[in-house]
């Protein structure tokens, strides 16, 4: 902080003006204008907001298209000054002693200072004019981790790492495809282009020759290798070979199936360099040594290899091979300016023995598979239009690269796999035009994809991240998703399933989906749910298998039932219920099921809490005792006490008994009998056993006996447990009593035709009794 008070101490002495902001700043300094890449600018922008700090000149940066700026980013920064300095630095100045090459004098600084806060400064920004236009960058001596984007005509060009230390930088240079070169340099660009820029910032380019090498190029596209020499092998497996070795560099290429068992296709590029491996996926998904990356068209070093990603696909470059490799998911090409390439490999002349990677291959990537041709395709018009590559405007191109290895491929390819899910011939096209634009030339070939009904390139499923036994496809609205290879549905598909056989164990069950099926249906996995609609599927992050689920804690709506020996618990796998007046989308069920014997489900054992329940009733006239009892037996002589366990579907008789009641002039009437899984007989879930006293005709294991006979009834039913609830069950039923003279009393149940009791007696009091069960 004395430092900075110092600083500013001094420079208030030669301060012409000052001014503060905090959030978006215009100054005009056309009486101290900064020169940037060619322009003067009378005119500078700043903006502070959410962390990102930017200094711009024709504009705000994200108002004004192909802008120029220096843009950091750091949340500390919330407020800044700017300053006039009118000062005097001739050539010993210390911009002089730190970049070479500059000369002349200034006699004034533009500047701007990025606070916290406190007004403390966190970096500032000093741009002066010399015999070039230069700016010095000091950031707080405790801020260690502060970078600057150089941003030129919308293109971030440079990176500055100012890590508690100032750097010098000049603000002009020379920019060739993408790349900035400094005044008075001179050497070659990525693609063996011969580059000079002076010290006037004056760009020339030349052809490829003894001091640049010219570029030499190996594409991979679909199964073929177009090697560096033109030839073309077809790779006939699904295993993975090496392409090249160079300079401690090998570049693997792993192939596998997609929609077909017969036909693998390029899937990755693997990048082995000093025990590093280095993995360009599908949908721009790049991996060093298993971690993912975030990348951007700013390339970013890892282990001396350079990584970038843009719309069209990943680029890793190796500076000291002068070796690069772009890979958009269905072709490689690998370009080499640092003279003749090494010819192991594929991309030499190394046979497909010679180059199996075994480290990155499948055990089984050797066999074959079978499969029916494709009727769909026409391999004569695929021929044909294969051959437009023969035809303008590719025939420019035919003195730098010849086109017949990419008819070759066109052909090999597209006559055995269908043109699906963005492999197409515009894909071979593509890959030419780019092996020619490698070559030194101004012919970029502009325009032939309007002649010949070719999209703009594009990176297929970008960010869409599939597992090992998935590929990256979209449906016919664009939308990707991830689908099945055709050997890992193989054996779903032959025996008409979704997924793997239900896994029962003692008490819980699971059956386990695989999301590329799903996909293929149209089924959105999270829409899908047990019996349960809250019990959902959960799906593994890395292999897209969805895996439902049910335990003795969380039944989701398990039904229960028993066959002879055996109790077996039955769920269904459903779509969420449609809560429209229509649906476009099929109904989707699936039902399974677990099979156990009876001695096994302990935990579906119910035990009675009171061995009998005895009930004092008052009923106009009448005062007696009301006991209700339950047997495990038909003669109810095995009374069921709170240690006996009575097991799903076990048959129990419950008596209703009274004392204190002639049996010559009154009845026992059972009105009703019911279950619920609360103590409250009016509890929301209910099950009735007897209604108007007869057994529910929907629960053929309920029996009534004697009711409305005497001073007591008895009845039976097996024994069961609410789907989806494990606890206890209330028994409840009513009754009423019933005056027998010249009446009489008992329920008419048959079927056809039922006759209420309730027109035979009236009950001032009914009575009501309740028995419970645990499990």
């Amino acid at each position: 902080m004395f430092l900075v008070l110092l600083y500013l101490a001094a420079l208030s002495q030669t301060v012409a003006s000052r001014e503060t902001f905090t959030s978006n700043f215009t100054k005009n300094i056309s009486d101290c204008p900064i020169d940037f890449f060619g322009q003067r600018y009378n005119n500078i922008y700043v903006n502070i907001t959410n962390g990102q700090s930017t200094i711009c000149f024709k504009g705000f940066k994200n108002e004004t298209v192909g802008n120029n700026c220096l843009q950091v980013f750091d949340t500390d920064i919330v407020k800044g000054l700017w300053s006039k300095s009118i000062i005097t630095e001739t050539n010993s100045s210390d911009y002089h002693r730190n970049l070479t090459g500059l000369s002349g004098s200034s006699s004034c600084s533009t500047n701007i200072f990025l606070q916290n806060t406190n007004s403390s400064i966190l970096i500032q920004f000093n741009f002066r004019m010399f015999s070039a236009p230069v700016v010095k960058v000091t950031p707080d001596s405790s801020k260690k981790n502060f970078v600057v984007d150089l941003v030129v005509r919308g293109v971030t060009l440079d990176k500055w790492n100012v890590s508690g230390r100032t750097v010098y930088k000049y603000l002009d240079g020379c920019t060739h495809k993408g790349s900035l070169f400094d005044p008075s340099w001179s050497g070659c660009d990525s693609k063996g282009f011969s580059v000079q820029c002076s010290q006037q910032a004056n760009l020339t380019v030349g052809p490829c020759g003894t001091s640049c090498p010219c570029p030499s190029t190996c594409t991979v596209i679909g199964s073929t290798v177009i090697r560096f020499g033109g030839n073309v092998t077809s790779v006939p497996n699904r295993c993975a070979y090496s392409l090249m070795s160079h300079m401690g560099v090998q570049l693997v290429a792993v192939f596998q199936d997609r929609r077909r068992k017969d036909v693998s296709l390029l899937d990755q590029v693997i990048l082995h360099k000093s025990g590093v491996s280095i993995h360009l996926g599908q949908g721009g998904r790049v991996q060093v040594n298993g971690t993912v990356l975030s990348l951007s068209n700013v390339p970013q070093q890892h282990h001396g290899v350079k990584l970038s990603k843009d719309k069209t696909g990943v680029t890793a470059m190796f500076p000291l091979s002068k070796t690069s490799v772009f890979f958009d998911g269905y072709t490689a090409q690998i370009t080499t300016t640092g003279g003749s390439p090494s010819m192991q490999g594929l991309c030499g002349n190394r046979t497909l023995s010679d180059e199996k990677s075994s480290n990155s291959s499948s055990s089984s990537c050797e066999d074959q598979h079978k499969e029916r041709n494709n009727t769909s395709i026409n391999c004569t018009m695929v021929t044909e239009r294969c051959n437009v590559l023969r035809e303008a405007p590719f025939t420019a191109c035919h003195n730098l690269t010849d086109p017949e290895p990419f008819i070759t491929a066109c052909i090999k390819n597209l006559c055995k796999y269908p043109a699906v899910d963005g492999f197409s011939r515009c894909q071979f096209l593509e890959a030419y035009v780019a092996a020619c634009n490698l070559q030194p030339s101004n012919n970029t070939l502009q325009g032939w994809r309007s002649n010949v009904t070719c999209s703009a390139p594009q990176v297929f499923c970008n960010d869409t991240f599939c597992s090992a036994h998935e590929f990256c496809a979209a449906d016919i609205s664009g939308k990707t998703s991830c689908y099945c290879r055709a050997i890992f549905a193989s054996k779903y598909r032959s025996k008409n399933t979704l997924g793997e056989p239900t896994v029962c164990d003692q008490n819980s069950a699971s059956v386990t989906l695989a999301g590329c099926l799903l996909n293929e249906r149209g089924v959105d996995y999270s829409m899908l749910h047990l019996n349960n609609n809250s019990c959902r599927g959960q799906m593994d992050s890395r292999t897209h298998m969805v895996t439902f689920s049910f335990d003795s804690n969380n039944t989701c709506g398990t039904v229960v039932m028993a066959n002879n020996s055996q109790i077996i618990y039955k769920n269904a796998i459903m779509k969420q219920n449609n809560t429209g007046v229509i649906t476009r989308h099929d109904q989707f069920q699936i039902d399974f099921s677990c099979y156990y014997n009876q001695p096994e489900i302990k935990t579906m054992a119910f035990k009675i809490k009171d061995s009998s329940v005895i009930q004092k009733i008052i009923s106009g006239p009448w005062n007696y005792t009301l006991t209700m009892k339950a047997y495990s037996d038909a003669g109810r002589t095995k009374v069921i006490n709170a240690s006996t366990e009575i097991q799903l579907q076990e048959k129990v008789w419950v008596e209703l008994k009274t004392e204190g009641l002639d049996d010559q002039m009154v009845a026992v009437v059972t009105d009703s009998c019911w279950a619920t899984d609360q103590s409250s007989p009016n509890g929301s879930l209910r099950y009735d056993l007897i209604k108007k006293g007869c057994s529910n005709p929907a629960d053929d294991t309920v029996t009534v006996i004697g009711n409305g006979l005497g001073t007591f009834n008895f009845f039976s039913f097996n024994m069961f447990q609410f789907s989806g609830k494990s606890g206890d069950i209330y028994l409840h039923c009513r009754l009423n009593l019933c005056v027998k003279s010249n009446k009489t009393c008992a329920p008419s149940c048959n079927k056809k035709k039922r006759r209420s009791v309730r027109s035979l007696y009236k009950d001032e009091n009914p009575a009501l009794i309740t028995m419970a069960w645990t499990n």
